[in-house]
């Protein structure tokens, strides 16, 4: 009989610096008295962060959900954007905050990613762009999305929310598309506490984004562009800069964890582990999620959701409800349940598993056991 455990495992816990290290950056902010407005521990993290990401151009900025609605403002969309259902809420919200309407499109059954085959019947004379999200890091298709972009004059905003540090063929995933945002929240494989940024290739594109950060303030006299306070303070930058040299030792300990999963849950009837990538994928191993077959397994997910808890394991249901059933999106036609039979299928099974460094291997395999012990 397996016994619960005695403290509760948590679906994630932060990575944390020693506060020594805080300590000594917050020393270097407190004497030159600059805590905001582009200070030089914020000049210094948007430089470290390019060259790690691998891109050419970055902007920081105060969270993840801001970084998306200067995206789009930036590009200038409007009208009509092609967007996935299983996402986090921010994802189609800053759509909204943008008086564009989101237009929800199936997702593929394997990666849960936008089904790039099915995003060119979603255009329509309204479109402007693509709206894709890298869900638990995998990659999308971004060259078949990329064809349809250019065959329809679209712009592309990736969500890279999950996928910080994930490469495709050795270049970072933020080469893709026309913007792509990463999220810095606590939560997250590396943070600044709350934080994101924008990447992109566009030399042009950067001043730009930089106005729409701070209120479209070119200098003292002028306030060329209606802009909104985006701005990443120099503490949160300091932690950033720490954070960076744990991103590798967690990504390693996270990917053992990942293997453990892969091990232990293989081959169980009814449990669809994490979908494979192709050899030319760098992964970064923030999430560990599963899919549940009721008819299969003998449990539904919302069971072993439940199960887990008696036993002090907190799991979670990620992402559930969809976007699309959420009260703001449910009149939309593009929402309607037979328009997303895959999304709705994956949101009612899916099931993110404990995953970060502090995690105990022996914990892990405990976690299994008793996951199939539920099982027929």
């Amino acid at each position: 009989m397996l016994e619960p455990f005695r403290e509760r495992i948590y679906v994630t816990r932060p990575v944390l610096p020693t506060l020594e290290e805080v300590t000594s950056k917050l020393r270097d902010i407190w004497d030159s008295k600059w805590l905001t407005n582009n200070g030089p521990q914020h000049s210094m993290l948007e430089l470290e962060l390019a060259e790690f990401l691998k891109v050419p151009y970055l902007s920081l900025f105060n969270n993840g959900t801001i970084a998306l609605m200067v995206a789009c403002q930036s590009l200038r969309l409007s009208g009509e954007v092609i967007t996935t259902p299983f996402t986090f809420a921010a994802t189609p919200h800053v759509l909204s905050w943008n008086n564009i309407t989101p237009i929800f499109c199936d997702v593929d059954a394997e990666t849960m990613n936008l089904d790039a085959e099915k995003v060119e019947s979603m255009i329509t004379p309204h479109t402007t762009g693509i709206l894709a999200v890298h869900v638990f890091g995998t990659p999308c298709d971004v060259e078949k999305l990329q064809e349809v972009a250019d065959r329809y004059g679209l712009k592309i905003i990736y969500d890279a929310a999950h996928a910080f540090g994930v490469e495709l063929d050795g270049r970072g995933i933020g080469n893709f598309g026309d913007i792509s945002m990463f999220s810095f929240h606590a939560t997250k494989l590396y943070h600044t506490l709350e934080g994101g940024a924008l990447v992109h290739g566009d030399k042009n594109l950067k001043p730009r984004i930089d106005l729409l950060k701070n209120f479209g303030i070119k200098n003292e006299d002028e306030v060329v562009m209606p802009g909104i306070n985006g701005k990443l303070d120099e503490i949160r930058a300091a932690i950033g800069r720490i954070m960076l040299g744990y991103v590798e030792g967690e990504r390693l300990k996270r990917r053992q964890i990942y293997e453990i999963y892969e091990e232990e849950l293989g081959g169980v009837a009814g449990i669809t582990l994490m979908p494979e990538v192709s050899a030319d994928v760098k992964l970064n191993y923030q999430y560990y999620v599963i899919r549940i077959d009721e008819k299969v397994f003998g449990r539904s997910r919302d069971e072993v959701y439940d199960a887990l808890r008696d036993y002090n394991i907190f799991s979670r249901k990620y992402f559930h409800p969809l976007c699309s059933e959420y009260t703001c999106y449910r009149q939309l036609s593009s929402s309607r349940v037979e328009n997303l039979p895959v999304a709705n299928q994956i949101a009612r099974q899916v099931l993110s598993l404990p995953n970060y460094g502090e995690l105990a291997l022996d914990d892990v395999r405990k976690i299994c056991a008793i996951l199939k012990s539920f099982g027929k």
